[in-house]
């Protein structure tokens, strides 16, 4: 009796070998990026977004009430503001997609953010409805010290509390404009002063990087505490992981002391694969609980929000990518909340 052949044409032992042998890339991949990072790279966390004990069905309900109804559903403030560069030299890994849903969804649930949109395609501010025309005042004039940062914000058409500051094209050439200047790695560190956010009121700053490891992502890295990387549930999203680590490292040492990787975010996870399961599991296991339980699907309404100058927040409501940004804004607020919460427990103490 012939043995039957699945119907791809694949033996199965051939299948499960190419498995354990994509299993093992991506294990080498995720432990060469986290090999030899310097001590304090990398953020600890407690985990402190515990699982609510819900049904599936009552846990997309309450989604959906935090998404529909914010004002019953705030989320918590944090105690002092928090700066935040979102970062990753590979492109397409959902950096603005994330920065811009993220700051909607905590302006939606009672905090004041601003968004900085450092990236010449300007694909932040289109996606916040915000005008980025040439000779709009933007990032390139506060850069170049023409403008405060404050005079550079607009506010959000669909929130109050959701600012940004605009990139205009006239961002793609600064980058050659500031090597000539004073303290060209610390042109947004002085923008972004107490006295220029005191005066915006906000409570978050998100700053939105190019895809590269240039002077004005390095601008963003000096101006930042923390950093959030978005990385994508592939093979690809991995191999530059130890690079952008290791620049992290340098601007810790020499520029900014208190830089650190506070949040990883997992996005575009695709259930009906294998390999994202496997990435999900590697990061996880390498960076432990700075890793966002929250993980983004791929959707296509994130995709089309932006088209009509929207976040998925405002575009769709109810779909798992709103819902699903703003899981992983509440659980941002809520860690970043007991983090702050635990850290002035901790300066008392040495009083």
């Amino acid at each position: 009796m012939t043995e039957r052949q699945p119907r791809n044409g694949v033996p199965r032992e051939t299948g499960r070998h190419q498995e354990r042998a994509s299993a093992e890339k991506v294990r080498e991949a995720v432990s060469e990026a986290v090999s030899g990072v310097a001590p304090g790279v990398l953020g600890s966390t407690e985990s402190v977004f515990a699982a609510e004990g819900l049904t599936p069905i009552a846990e997309e309900a309450a989604r959906a009430a935090r998404v529909l109804h914010p004002e019953d559903h705030r989320m918590p403030r944090p105690s002092r503001r928090r700066v935040l560069t979102v970062a990753n030299q590979k492109g397409g890994v959902g950096k603005t997609t994330s920065t811009v849903n993220l700051a909607a969804a905590l302006a939606l649930h009672g905090s004041r953010v601003l968004v900085v949109d450092l990236d010449p395609q300007g694909n932040a501010s289109t996606a916040l409805g915000v005008d980025h025309r040439s000779g709009t005042p933007s990032i390139y004039e506060v850069l170049l010290g023409e403008m405060t940062l404050d005079e550079a914000a607009a506010v959000c058409n669909r929130s109050e509390d959701l600012l940004c500051v605009p990139a205009t094209i006239d961002l793609a050439g600064s980058e050659i404009e500031l090597v000539s200047m004073l303290n060209r790695e610390s042109r947004l560190k002085q923008a972004l002063s107490d006295d220029a956010l005191d005066r915006l009121d906000v409570d978050y700053v998100l700053i939105d990087c190019p895809p590269s490891l240039g002077l004005l992502t390095l601008n963003a890295m000096v101006a930042a505490p923390e950093i959030l990387i978005p990385i994508q549930c592939e093979y690809y999203a991995l191999e530059g992981l130890s690079q952008l680590l290791n620049n992290i490292a340098l601007v810790q040492s020499h520029l900014n002391p208190s830089l650190h990787v506070s949040t990883i975010l997992l996005t575009m996870y695709d259930g009906r694969t294998k390999l994202a399961d496997q990435v999900t599991s590697e990061v996880r296991t390498h960076f432990g609980e700075i890793v966002l339980r929250t993980v983004i699907p791929r959707s296509v309404k994130v995709s089309e929000a932006p088209g009509f100058g929207q976040t998925v927040l405002t575009y769709d409501p109810g779909s798992r990518g709103a819902m699903s940004y703003l899981d992983a804004a509440r659980e941002m607020a809520v860690r970043g909340a007991a983090t702050q919460q635990a850290g002035q427990y901790a300066s008392e103490e040495r009083r």
